[in-house]
């Protein structure tokens, strides 16, 4: 008679072997796929990608539509960064096992607000490209530490601050009879940072929303589910909109964007390689830029929603959280003409509050970076001040200057610094 087999599994009991491998191989797909899944990590997932729609959607189409963007174009802008984000997302956290979440730049979608005036779409399209080359060199060369040894964190801080000033300030400018929803928003995110801190943006957009639809103020009936593609423009590569846009576009999201999600992962004991990730990232802006990619990094805040052991208590197993973000993304990039239809019919006031509110810790932090070294304060001052004034010098405009202003104070104070004897 012949024997029955045992077999036994990873981390399971001996079990009887009756022959059937292709029963076999389907129970232990399903025991493993049982093990791997959870609600939380699928919940994380979801609320990582509506923090960062919810608090910075609105900037990318400001910017798109500082650049002449159509509205097919600007669909192609979200659709280009949500499977972007999507795939490079689940690529690398099933490469790294760890939880990489890649986002788009909020910091750099702003700056573009500003530095497009003026540029054509083609034009933007190249300062794209720019900005997501140098991002792949910096993470094939591993130049990081060299371009922060010559671009001080606190003058490249001050840029950002004076870039984003204006949207601080917007949320103020708006009607006086609106001006009690701003107040709501600004209440409810400071409680919020007191009390859930990765949700704060979040609670302030759905109560500023919810104001907008008893007003009534917020016009859904003409949002629609229905799928996007994308929409290719050929670049056209213009030395003053490369200087002023992708440049400054580059040094941004290398320090506001990819440092931040680097510390944030770094806080959470995860020793991922940089120059692979800003390298990879720099790459999918290189293949999508000309959809609306403009730029891909790594995500800080939303990232830090997937970190938390409420979404997974196992550190080694939190990869799976940003699987889902990036699956969660990738819908999001096929029902991008939904989710740009649902941006439109906000209320110009609530989307000025929205801008505002979502960049507040942004401008906070830069702020308090551009003025924390007392040696570099005049450099980062002046820059923040050149910056937020709007000049424009041959066609290139005031992120730029004010970068190189603060580039050469820093230098000259280095230069004639007095060396003890």
């Amino acid at each position: 008679m012949k024997q029955p087999r045992w077999y036994r599994g990873t981390n399971q009991p001996a079990r009887w072997h009756h022959g059937d491998y292709a029963t076999d191989a389907a129970l232990g797909a399903k025991t493993v796929m049982i093990e791997h899944f959870r609600v939380s990590h699928v919940v994380a997932g979801f609320v990582s990608v509506l923090v960062g729609y919810a608090s910075s959607a609105v900037i990318v189409l400001q910017a798109a539509e500082v650049a002449g963007a159509t509205l097919a174009q600007q669909i192609s802008f979200m659709w280009a960064l949500g499977i972007g984000m999507g795939i490079a997302t689940i690529a690398l956290s099933v490469r790294y096992k760890a939880p990489v979440l890649a986002a788009w730049s909020t910091s750099g979608a702003a700056l573009l607000v500003t530095a497009l005036t003026g540029a054509s779409l083609a034009e933007a399209i190249g300062a794209f490209l720019l900005s997501s080359a140098l991002l792949l060199a910096v993470g094939l060369l591993g130049w990081t530490d060299v371009i922060l040894r010559y671009v001080p964190r606190s003058v490249a801080a001050a840029m950002l601050a004076g870039v984003l000033l204006r949207f601080g300030t917007g949320m103020f400018g708006v009607p006086a009879s609106d001006l009690a929803l701003v107040l709501v928003m600004v209440a409810v995110y400071l409680l919020g940072k007191r009390r859930m801190p990765n949700y704060a943006v979040l609670a302030s957009v759905g109560a500023g929303a919810l104001i907008a639809l008893i007003n009534p103020g917020l016009h859904l009936d003409k949002v629609q589910l229905s799928l996007a593609g994308p929409v290719f423009t050929w670049p056209e590569f213009s030395p003053a909109v490369l200087i002023g846009a992708g440049v400054p576009l580059f040094l941004v999201t290398m320090s506001s964007q990819n440092l931040t999600g680097m510390a944030t992962l770094r806080a959470h004991g995860y020793q991922t390689p940089a120059s692979p990730l800003i390298g990879s990232l720099g790459a999918t802006g290189l293949v999508l830029g000309a959809a609306g990619g403009f730029a891909y990094s790594v995500a800080a805040i939303s990232a830090a929603v997937c970190m938390t052991d409420d979404a997974e208590p196992d550190p080694k197993r939190r990869y799976l959280v940003t699987i889902w973000a990036g699956i969660f993304y990738v819908l999001a990039g096929i029902f991008a003409a939904t989710v740009v239809g649902l941006l439109a019919a906000l209320p110009r006031t609530l989307v000025l509050a929205i801008t505002g509110v979502a960049l507040l810790a942004t401008i906070s932090n830069s702020l308090a970076a551009a003025a924390h070294d007392e040696r570099e304060r005049d450099a980062a001052i002046l820059t923040f001040l050149c910056t937020a004034s709007g000049m424009s010098l041959w066609g290139v405009g005031s992120a730029f200057w004010g970068l190189m202003l603060g580039i050469a104070v820093t230098q000259l104070y280095r230069l004639t610094a007095v060396r003890p004897s």
